[in-house]
């Protein structure tokens, strides 16, 4: 596919107002993307675990309009609007109007809401932006009297996603997601996520994720302004070829089970994004001083029981407990006693591996 394959032919039906819902959840990158090239190309592939409670869903009502030349939206946050969102819409907008011509033919009224409480240091682009372009593309099935395969509406829809966040386009399916094309794996493309293709063993089946809220506060650097300084990073390249190594080697460690494996891929990825924040130039630092405790702890909690325990993180002091389910009783334990002190009022999420997003309502 290229994206040519998405400028759509002229549409066979009018529509002149109706509203459409879709949820779509988060997700949490085990190989990391960090770096992308215009427009919202990955310099790497990555590959995620779709959560399933952490997602954003949103309404997206549609009414005909005179086509002034201009794009006509507003946007609500939980029932109240919020114009300071329009600037980032306006962007996915302009980003993708080639693709779906009928954005300046309607008026918009975009309602969402998250099932994750606001300003709790969960990124909701991922999940908004995903929920955003399902909303489009329910709306472009319909112009086309139904006339798409499921295949090529999550392709596209995910494209559109990845316009707007490069991590949403990982958001529509599940349960593991790549993003970026990668020799070993067929189909895979920087131009938008596919389902992970592959034998998962029984190891990974409702994988956990338990979020812990080390600070819920506003990140010092941007995703966007960290990305762009891997432009004229030290280590870059050296980077880019250290995640297409750790991808295959997931590869096989997703099919054997071998969760000690899995433990050095995931933990290894997490530090050597923040390694890259940490080189690049001007430097920063998004971890807190609990956030290694709470590394730390873990480590120590795995080599004491044997656990399987481990973290990620993503491009935040915030960190992701990974586990299998059959550990829960006992690392939910070791969270209640030992890890939520660290935490931001002692706040955590508990989430577990999801397979995608869900269409509510399309009227």
């Amino acid at each position: 596919m290229t994206a040519q394959d998405f400028i759509p032919k002229p549409y066979s039906k009018t529509i002149n107002k109706g509203s459409v819902t879709w949820s779509s959840p988060s997700n949490i990158a085990l190989v990391k993307y960090w770096g992308k090239r215009e427009p919202q190309l990955p310099e790497n592939p990555s590959i995620s675990f779709t959560l399933n409670n952490c997602k954003t869903i949103t309404t997206l009502s549609y009414s005909k309009k005179d086509n002034d030349g201009g794009f006509s939206f507003d946007v609500f946050l939980d029932g109240e609007q919020k114009d300071a969102f329009k600037p980032k819409i306006e962007t996915f907008f302009k980003r993708t109007e080639t693709y779906v011509p009928f954005l300046k033919d309607y008026h918009f009224k975009i309602e969402t809401q998250n099932t994750f409480p606001h300003s709790s240091g969960i990124a909701s682009s991922a999940s908004g932006m995903s929920a955003l372009a399902l909303c489009l593309m329910s709306l472009e099935r319909s112009l086309n009297e139904n006339k798409m395969t499921d295949a090529f509406f999550n392709e596209k829809a995910s494209f559109l996603a990845r316009l707007g966040s490069g991590s949403a386009c990982r958001s529509l399916e599940g349960p593991l997601v790549v993003w970026g094309a990668h020799q070993e794996i067929d189909g895979s493309s920087d131009l938008f996520g596919v389902k992970y293709p592959f034998e998962v063993h029984d190891n990974f089946s409702n994988y956990q994720d338990v979020i812990l809220l080390v600070d819920k506060g506003q990140k010092q650097v941007s995703s966007t302004v960290g990305h762009n300084l891997m432009h004229d990073h030290p280590f870059a390249q050296e980077r880019f070829k250290q995640a297409h190594r750790n991808m295959s080697a997931l590869k096989t460690v997703l099919k054997q089970g071998d969760l000690e494996a899995f433990i050095k891929i995931v933990e290894s990825e997490a530090l050597s994004l923040h390694a890259m924040m940490m080189t690049s130039m001007p430097y920063f630092i998004l971890m807190k001083p609990n956030t290694l405790e709470i590394i730390n702890k873990i480590w120590s909690y795995r080599a004491e029981t044997n656990s399987k325990i481990c973290f990620t993180l993503d491009a935040g002091a915030n960190v992701h407990v990974l586990f299998p389910e059959n550990e829960s009783s006992q690392v939910l334990e070791f969270i209640n006693t030992e890890l939520v002190a660290y935490c931001e009022n002692g706040n955590y999420l508990c989430d577990q591996i999801g397979f995608g997003a869900q269409l509510i309502n399309n009227e």
